[in-house]
């Protein structure tokens, strides 16, 4: 009969030190005296969750911004039009396109002034300044409200609300289902 070896149950176990410096290869064999360890497949936790990609530019690569279907109409002739609108908390007002204004034959006021518009590299923008702007009323669900819009170049949006439009609306965003709710609206806006 063989003879079997007494196994103490609560004798501390042999620790290894895992190496954790990023400089040294992961995929270092260990010695014969140590268990064999698959070292490559092994990664911390924080480096499983970044992405493969990132994007500093996001609107022109990877959907991370909100677009909003709506209908503005002018003080005026109050024609209503359908377009998109941009969220976008680092616009610092409230942008229309200058070529969706025209196409759409839409009246213009134009300022006394010219106000110069700046990049987020603080150069000015290429797209020049802005000399016009429009009053329009904003319908979104049962939103109503009167507001200002500066006329610009957007190349490829429509109409941009900024973050002193989001700031005081406060708005409640579902960003997995796309959805906006106006649940904190001003006092002077009508249908909310």
């Amino acid at each position: 009969m063989p003879q079997v070896l007494p196994i103490n149950r609560f004798t501390v176990l042999n620790i290894e030190e895992i190496n954790t410096n990023d400089s040294e290869p992961a995929n270092t064999f260990p010695s014969s005296s140590t268990p064999m360890v698959n070292t490559t497949s092994w990664k911390p936790k924080w480096k499983k969750q970044l992405p493969k990609q990132l994007f500093a530019n996001a609107l022109d690569t990877y959907r991370t911004f909100l677009v909003l279907l709506v209908e503005i109409s002018t003080t005026n002739t109050s024609k209503l039009h359908s377009v998109k609108i941009l969220l976008d908390c680092g616009a610092t007002s409230n942008f229309i396109d200058c070529d969706f204004v025209h196409f759409k034959e839409i009246n213009t006021q134009t300022i006394s002034w010219s106000i110069l518009v700046f990049n987020v590299d603080s150069s000015s923008n290429k797209a020049g300044q802005i000399l016009e702007v429009i009053n329009i009323v904003f319908h979104y669900k049962t939103h109503l409200e009167q507001t200002l819009l500066a006329i610009f170049s957007l190349e490829k949006q429509n109409l941009i609300l900024g973050y002193t439009w989001l700031k005081d609306y406060n708005l409640e965003v579902n960003w997995e289902k796309e959805e906006v709710f106006m649940t904190r609206c001003l006092p002077y806006c009508e249908g909310c």
